[in-house]
């Protein structure tokens, strides 16, 4: 029998291949929520650099859908905030 993890996300990626995903966060900035994380069936490039994917989180259809945030700017103002709450949550921690 496997194993689940409830922190695991599963997504299609391009063609429509399943991708497996550890959540690591999901958080609000600007009234909009959005969720962060990691891949798991990528060795990251090194210890220090883990690959984090921040997606918006859209209701769509009484479901929820995590989209591409389609603006740099807006990746990076909320890829900020999201570094800050990992900061605030390592100190609480």
């Amino acid at each position: 029998m496997e194993q689940v993890n409830l922190d695991e996300v599963v997504l299609l990626d391009e063609a429509g291949e399943p991708a497996r995903f550890e959540h690591i966060l999901t958080f609000l900035y600007e009234g909009e929520r959005y969720i962060a994380l990691s891949p798991l069936d990528e060795a990251p490039a090194s210890e220090d650099e883990a690959e984090v994917v921040i997606l918006q989180v859209v209701p769509e259809g009484g479901e929820e859908t995590y989209v591409t945030i389609q603006s740099e700017v807006l990746l990076n103002e909320v890829f900020d905030h999201f570094l800050a709450l990992m900061d605030e949550i390592a100190e609480e921690g």
